[in-house]
């Protein structure tokens, strides 16, 4: 189990359930020192006061709050944890909202909650069968990392997940980035819907991050003093003119992909017949050549099977006199 980043209890009502932030996802990335490339030794970041340009160490450093010019409040650690606030180490329920109206753009990271202790297992299993039984979502508040947060609670393969989420105040308003008004005619948004079906799939765990996986490869390279992968050809794009050819081709590459529709399927000879001197043989000529040649073997085995008969007929007619 990962290490908890936190703490605390879930409020609901007068519930109390004990439990423990775990990160829900991992971070995969490629991570880069900072170095001298001549002799390779590491670049750190020193901190330094401004003031007296000295190196300081972590524990003479505080968070201060600028209030006005040249004049600047600190605020301790400890006073942050004695905040007023119901929420300092609860996640509160406040309210439940129907789960499909929430925004996307709004939901930040994404926290597991793991029951902490044997005391908090009956009432966790209570809200994770509430909430699996309606449509609805927990919303909730919570102080983490210095600021009070709003988080939506919900279920997840038997776990409750807490995501946290932008206050409403935090999203940009994002009329002012929509294009001019333009007309878009049915037909056009009916073959985009196509396309649409066309390019539905049922989960995304096919995909991976290709990016990671040729940095990786460049690095492996690199250290074992290989050559560089080639980079890959990409297509160039050029400007789209014709809408509807755009989207009729897309829907036609679409179809081919998924070799739909007999006629528009790629198919590939896998061993083509040759002719004498190594050309191939036209697609008719190799079928009639093949259809000739399952016309001799039945002849053959009907000219065998007679041969067969009449043997048999003679030989009883000796036996016979």
């Amino acid at each position: 189990m990962p290490r908890p980043l936190w703490a605390g209890a879930i409020s609901f009502g007068l519930v109390t359930i004990p439990v423990k932030i775990v990160s829900a996802t991992e971070d995969h990335d490629v991570h880069f020192h900072r170095v001298h490339l001549t002799d390779m030794g590491r670049v750190r970041t020193r901190k330094v006061c401004e003031l007296d340009d000295q190196v300081v160490s972590q524990d003479e450093i505080g968070k201060g709050y600028e209030v006005s010019t040249g004049e600047t409040v600190t605020v301790t650690d400890e006073e942050l944890e004695q905040m007023p606030l119901p929420t300092a180490k609860a996640i509160e329920i406040v309210a439940f909202i129907d789960a499909g109206s929430i925004d996307p753009v709004r939901i930040s990271d994404s926290y597991y909650l793991a029951a902490d202790g044997q005391v908090a297992a009956k009432p966790y299993t209570l809200l994770r069968k509430a909430l699996e039984r309606s449509s609805k979502v927990a919303v909730a508040k919570f102080a983490w990392h210095g600021r009070e947060r709003l988080g939506l609670l919900r279920i997840r393969e038997g776990a409750i997940v807490l995501h946290s989420m932008k206050w409403p105040d935090e999203v940009r308003n994002p009329q002012e980035l929509a294009p001019r008004a333009v007309e878009v005619g049915e037909e056009e948004i009916e073959q985009a819907l196509q396309l649409a079906d066309r390019m539905t799939i049922e989960d995304l765990a096919g995909f991976h991050d290709e990016y990671r996986q040729a940095l990786e490869d460049i690095i492996a390279a690199k250290s074992e003093g290989k050559p560089l992968p080639s980079p890959a050809g990409g297509e160039e794009k050029g400007e789209v003119v014709d809408l509807m050819a755009a989207l009729n081709a897309s829907v036609k590459a679409a179809k081919d992909s998924r070799g739909e529709d007999g006629e528009d399927a790629t198919v590939h000879e896998m061993r083509p017949a040759k002719k004498a001197g190594g050309r191939t043989a036209p697609a008719k000529k190799r079928a009639a050549s093949s259809k000739t040649a399952a016309a001799k073997k039945t002849t053959a085995r009907s000219s065998s099977a007679k041969k067969a008969t009449g043997r048999k007929t003679a030989a009883k007619k000796r036996s016979a006199s």
